[in-house]
């Protein structure tokens, strides 16, 4: 586990980190990029969005361009005072500071939920993804964005000892653990040269399929509203 796989000691690097996090971000993860994985997401205006690790603020401005009803969630209150210069603590956007682990939301809350940069500081990534899978509608999606395992072996062994850093075959593991059974992955690049993400998109299953069982009487089951406000 790498050295900022701690919940204390990631809210302590992210304490100066934000005070330079906008300008070093776009050169690793940029517009274009974050642009391309919202369409991923087929977001409705009437959409409601969790933001995990909502950071400054960078992806809650592009989901914003889909759907008012955004809700930003993050452990550093550094990070999030820059995003309240942004979109004020009390307007548009609905702020929490929490623990991606232990979201504080019912079940089947958001339509859709999105997490850049942030997998990489979890010490039990596993948890967060079941979480994700228990606050999204079943139908809706989960995208999770992260550093994507570097081919170099002296550069594995420098992220290994960072933070959390892994290959499409260890975000397969981590989302099939966590009970998701429809997703894919996709590679992404600022520019040549520049580190890669790894973003994956996944399909919140209905429950009677969590876990590979099959309720057959679940189409005959009278449908109900689950949304929850």
């Amino acid at each position: 586990m790498g050295i900022l796989e701690n919940k204390a000691r990631a809210r302590l690097f992210y304490k100066y980190l934000s005070k330079v996090y906008d300008t070093i971000n776009p050169f690793i993860w940029n517009d274009e990029m974050r642009d391309e994985a919202i369409a991923w997401l087929d977001i409705q205006p009437d959409d409601r969005v969790l933001d995990v690790g909502s950071g400054t603020g960078f992806a809650t401005e592009g989901l914003l361009q889909h759907t008012d009803t955004v809700y930003c969630l993050d452990q550093s209150i550094h990070q999030m005072e820059k995003a309240f210069t942004k979109f004020g603590k009390h307007d548009r956007v609905r702020f929490h500071r929490g623990d991606a682990e232990r979201l504080p939301f019912a079940d089947d809350t958001f339509d859709h939920l999105w997490s850049s940069g942030s997998i990489e500081y979890w010490p039990n990534p596993v948890d967060a993804l079941e979480e994700f899978r228990r606050v999204t509608k079943p139908g809706g999606r989960v995208l999770v964005v992260g550093p994507d395992y570097p081919n170099s072996v002296v550069m594995q062994k420098l992220a290994d000892a960072i933070m959390l850093f892994y290959d499409e075959s260890e975000a397969d593991r981590m989302f099939d653990a966590a009970g998701y059974t429809d997703f894919e992955h996709h590679i992404q690049q600022a520019s040549s040269g520049s580190p890669k993400a790894i973003t994956t998109v996944a399909t919140v299953p209905e429950a009677a399929a969590v876990d590979g069982v099959v309720d057959t009487t679940a189409d005959l089951a009278a449908p109900s509203d689950s949304a929850a406000d």
